[in-house]
């Protein structure tokens, strides 16, 4: 192409200013551009990987296209650097967010990133698409906890996205329903199918195989990957997938877009609900002119992971997350893995050892009388000698029930299947934490080896090998659906050793072991059944 013929005498320009005002300047080889949907756009090197940043995706999602599907990027004249991220989706940050947000959200965030071996390939490099968690409410590809470079280095093209938000993300009223010829309710779910289909039409550019994507996601980027697996749209776009603590039998508050039954609760019923509070009324296009009319902040309002649970006590005005839409969610994830609704690719699933999960029940009886005809067994296998505080109890039944269970059922039906599925549980805390297990999210920077990025300086040398060990089973997986590799202990396959787990211990060691929450989950099991 001309752009690229050129690029010589751009770095003859570039280093002859960089000389006369003594400043250095990004180096333009064949390797940092690419011709994407929309133009062309310039990237940035460093050392063996390539950069490139806030690409968009899609079209700004604001004025009329609030709440549509994403629409075709606008495209641009000349070359368009991508050198930073653009912004996060719009949202409530919080304190003590796990991964802390590098740019100020906005409305205006259908972004992405690459970060590509510097290197040429013959034959393309696997690809890897990250999903972030933060409830449906928080998050973003932002993050330095987030950097592909680790990825990148071990010869993987890493992308992350943004996808909408909150009330931005999920989001149905009788107007949007009338008026609207388009996909209803999951814009955040419509988002992440677009982000992959770009990826399937543009990886190439960045020296990516199209044919070998892995999407891997944390939490509610978990459970996106659950959707992912079980949308029809979705289906094609990827060949292998990575839960972390993404659940398996539901995805949040399920509701459905409409309902005749005035006792039922829907996701249009919500949206009237949040209408009202801003003076809104009626279902005409009077009425979704003045929805989309109104300020980015007040689409937000006081929604966060630290408001989540006790936004709606007075009136529901938030869906919760992914809606029963028919199309794109046609049912929980319980029910589509017992009927073999989703994709059929190789499976990495698993959890931190102290999970998030809460149970509720005032004494001992009540909360083992909840396992129905099972209740016997269920006591025997989490309190045989019922000694246990019933706070301990409520915890691990709760975590059970929401990560620990599920996470299993999701690796015996995809080997039921004939899929290899391979079942960790993550258990190692960085040695200046104070903790007695890994809690929810913590397993992130050693999966991508961003340890040092997290600790800082009080990164012990421990704390490294044990990212590098996680990391290097993740890589091996997105390369060839199997985690095992030389110098690394044998992780079997859920099909090949069901009673058994890879656990990344408290010494940050890997073993492959007996579960030994086998019995606490095998209760579960019955109850969820």
């Amino acid at each position: 192409m001309l752009l690229r013929s050129l690029q010589p005498l751009a770095f003859i320009t570039c280093f002859t200013l960089a000389a006369m005002t003594l400043q250095g300047c990004t180096k333009a080889t064949p390797n940092t551009t690419a011709d994407v949907t929309g133009g062309t756009v310039q990237g940035t090197e460093s050392g063996k990987i390539i950069s490139f940043k806030g690409i968009p995706y899609a079209a700004p999602p604001v004025g009329d296209y609030r709440w549509r599907s994403p629409q075709p990027v606008p495209k641009w004249q000349g070359v368009k650097q991508a050198d930073h991220y653009a912004s996060d989706c719009m949202q409530k940050p919080f304190a003590g967010d796990a991964a802390p947000l590098g740019t100020p959200p906005a409305e205006d965030c259908l972004y992405l990133n690459v970060i590509r071996p510097a290197k040429q390939s013959d034959t393309g490099y696997p690809v890897v698409v990250w999903f972030y968690g933060g409830g449906f409410v928080n998050g973003g590809a932002s993050p330095e906890v987030y950097s592909g470079a680790s990825f990148a280095k071990q010869g993987v093209v890493f992308v992350s996205f943004n996808y909408r938000l909150g009330r931005f993300g999920f989001f149905a009223h009788p107007a949007l329903s009338t008026l609207e010829n388009d996909a209803l309710g999951n814009y955040a779910i419509m988002d992440q199918i677009a982000a992959l289909k770009w990826v399937k039409n543009n990886i190439s550019e960045f020296a990516g195989d199209p044919s070998q994507v892995t999407i891997m996601g944390e939490s509610a980027g978990g459970k996106s990957v659950h959707a992912m697996l079980q949308t029809p749209s979705a289906q094609g776009l990827f060949n292998k997938a990575i839960i972390m603590s993404g659940g398996g039998r539901e995805l949040f508050n399920q509701l459905p877009l409409h309902s005749d039954d005035p006792d039922t609760l829907s996701a249009e019923q919500v949206g009237v609900n949040f209408a009202a509070q801003h003076q809104i009324t009626g279902s005409d296009k009077k009425s979704l002119t003045a929805l989309r009319a109104l300020p980015a902040q007040a689409i937000v309002g006081n929604l966060n992971l630290s408001t989540l649970s006790s936004i709606n006590d007075s009136l529901v005005t938030y869906s919760g997350g992914p809606i029963l839409d028919g199309t794109l969610i046609t049912g929980s994830t319980s029910d589509n893995l017992l009927s073999g609704q989703f994709s059929k690719v190789p499976l990495m699933v698993g959890t931190t050892n102290h999970d998030i999960g809460y149970a509720n029940y005032d004494t001992k009886q009540a909360l083992f009388n909840s396992f129905g005809d099972n209740a016997i067994q269920a006591q025997l296998a989490y309190d045989p000698e019922n000694n246990k505080p019933l706070a301990l109890l409520n915890y691990q039944v709760g975590q059970d029930q929401r990560m620990q269970e599920p996470a299993r059922f999701t690796a015996q039906r995809f080997s039921k299947r004939g899929q290899n599925a391979y079942l960790y549980r993550f258990a190692y805390v960085a040695q200046t934490l104070d903790a007695k297990g890994a809690a929810h999210a913590t397993e992130i920077p050693y999966f991508f080896n961003t340890v040092a990025t997290k600790y800082g300086h009080v990164t012990t040398e421990q704390d490294k090998q044990a990212g590098k060990t996680m990391h290097r089973y993740v890589t091996n997986f997105i390369k060839s659906g199997n985690p095992n590799g030389p110098g690394l202990i044998n992780w079997q396959s859920f099909q090949q050793a069901p009673e058994s787990i890879l656990e990344l211990n408290s010494s940050g060691v890997a073993e492959f072991i007996t579960d030994p929450l086998g019995l606490r989950l095998n209760a579960t099991q019955t109850k969820a059944q």
